[in-house]
């Protein structure tokens, strides 16, 4: 999750809020955006927020996180704190997030922005399967034309099984009950990581918006390469990812890179349009740990 005082640190670019306030965007990190978005299999920590929060029994360890980033082309800038708890034997999250842009429409500055918080919660079911929920209010404003401004409460769900322990895979449905919105639709997820070896992590993602006319999806896949020393009391992962757009015509490359000990960890992002519309995205957070029980499948994660 992520820490306010640790923004301070976090100076790099973003890259995670999309200007058209599309929550199922907003809520994802350095870490998520490096791999392609595709985490729904092994997410945990403040990934499990916006991927699936099913996730958060991958591994034990209290963390909080603080990521901030700015993208010129519409001076979109995200905020994001949270505090996560996989300790416990109900492990949750709490959370917020803002993200603002000011796009240049004929010459006339905009301004949109949401806010968003709330809680996620999972459910081990057996040590090989979760459930996980979140309740959330977002609030929309905006002074663009032909847009309209909104609040209220939506929910997501998801699930997780650990196939063993070189492989899990995700579920989640978003935006399921509650307020009906432009920026809140409704879709559906699935994603699969597996480890061929225990310093290599592979996943491939995909997400569906679930509205009338509209069932564009979000398809993606990354590794991460988790390089240890100082006997395994420190590591540098190494992110790579690629994601496509149907909706948008869109294909993206990412990367990252990342700095993981044992009290904190940094990670760097970046992702670029090589189709489509130009864009160009970085972000950055920090994680700040408490007590650490154990290790998931996630743990470099």
């Amino acid at each position: 999750m992520r820490l306010v005082a640790s923004m301070v640190v976090a100076t790099a670019l973003f890259g995670s809020a999309h200007a058209d306030g599309d929550s199922l965007v907003d809520l994802l990190g350095p870490r998520e955006i490096a791999v392609g978005e595709a985490l729904r299999g092994g997410a945990t920590g403040a990934s499990a927020i916006g991927l699936n929060p099913s996730g958060l029994p991958l591994n034990q360890e209290l963390v909080f996180e603080g990521g901030y980033g700015y993208r010129p082309s519409d001076q979109a800038s995200l905020l994001n704190v949270s505090a996560c708890d996989s300790t416990s034997t109900i492990p949750g999250c709490f959370y917020y997030d803002y993200a603002g842009s000011s796009p240049d429409i004929n010459g006339v500055g905009m301004h949109r922005s949401t806010h968003i918080a709330g809680s996620s919660v999972a459910y081990p079911i057996t040590p090989r399967v979760s459930l996980g929920s979140s309740v959330k209010y977002l609030h929309y404003s905006t002074d663009i034309m032909g847009e309209t401004s909104t609040s209220g409460f939506n929910f997501d769900l998801g699930a997780t099984v650990r196939i063993n322990e070189l492989a899990s895979i995700g579920l989640a449905g978003y935006n399921l009950w509650g307020t009906d919105s432009p920026q809140w639709t409704r879709a559906a997820g699935g994603g699969l990581l597996v480890r061929p070896i225990q310093m290599l992590a592979l996943s491939f993602d995909a997400r569906w918006r679930l509205i009338d006319g509209d069932h564009s999806a979000r398809y993606g896949g990354g590794a991460e390469l988790f390089l240890s020393s100082n006997n395994g009391q420190q590591g540098y992962p190494i992110r790579i990812g690629a994601l496509h757009d149907s909706g948008l015509g869109t294909t993206y490359l990412s990367g990252g890179l990342g700095f993981a000990g044992m009290k904190f960890s940094l990670d760097l992002a970046a992702r670029k349009a090589v189709s489509g519309p130009s864009e160009t995205m970085f972000i950055a957070s920090m994680r700040v740990y408490g007590p650490r029980l154990g290790a998931g499948s996630s743990d470099a994660q």
